[in-house]
């Protein structure tokens, strides 16, 4: 399986040694290589790979790598830390990345995490949808996601404590991402299983998909026949 990778780092000399072992180590299993050294720049790069595996420093002359890391959460991405910090490694851990490899590195030692970001290639799903609140990047965990509504070319995503928050992609696009909990019962909706009380059939066949808030959403037939009936009873 071919891999995208991209490089974040402000540092020349590292950004280029990188650069290097990337393409040795990884051989003809590596696509594209691209760098950045700013979050700006770095976060035009992020959309549109598949397969991504991205090699990210936490300070960025002065910038904070987490603050990149967050937005990556929110789309099929394996992350590998490269950075001096070890004292967020728990914490970059803890938001998913595939590895933290200290500064100075080795080559063998980006060698065993590339052998692990190989590992899960073509295996990750977001576990974080990313909306904007206040002018600042939130992150909400699909566990607290009962469901996702059609917004025009937008969704608003529904969580346990009834709020929404408008993301800025269809409903179709996001289900290329979401793991396979979440099932489109409806034109306009998808529903977390996980999350789903009962199933409701009405007269004439018409059914209605109860969430834990007390909301009901629409189910079609089409959708629904598409369903195991070990997945929702």
């Amino acid at each position: 399986m071919s891999l995208s990778v991209v490089i974040i780092e402000d540092e020349p000399l590292i950004a280029q040694r990188l650069v290097r072992l990337t393409r040795k180590l990884l051989g003809r299993d590596v696509s594209s290589v691209e760098c950045a050294a700013d979050l700006a720049s770095a976060a035009v790069l992020l959309p549109g790979h598949e397969n991504l595996v991205l090699l990210l420093d936490l300070n960025l002359s002065g910038e904070d790598g987490f603050a990149l890391l967050r937005q990556a959460l929110a789309q099929p991405c394996q992350t590998i830390v490269i950075s001096a910090n070890t004292a967020r490694a728990m914490e970059a851990f803890e938001l998913g990345v595939v590895d933290f490899v200290p500064k100075p590195f080795t080559e063998e030692r980006l060698a065993s995490a590339f052998q692990r970001a190989r590992e899960r290639a073509g295996q990750e799903r977001v576990r974080y949808l990313a909306v904007t609140l206040a002018g600042k990047l939130e992150l909400i965990p699909l566990d607290s996601v009962v469901a996702i509504h059609g917004d025009d070319d937008y969704s608003s995503i529904e969580t346990l404590d009834g709020r929404r928050h408008l993301h800025r992609k269809t409903l179709s696009a996001l289900l290329e991402v979401l793991p396979p909990t979440f099932k489109r019962v409806h034109r306009s909706h998808i529903v977390n299983l996980s999350h789903v009380v009962k199933i409701l059939t009405h007269a004439g066949g018409r059914r209605t998909v109860v969430l834990p808030n007390g909301v009901t959403v629409p189910a079609t037939r089409s959708h629904m026949d598409k369903l195991s009936d070990d997945v929702i009873s």
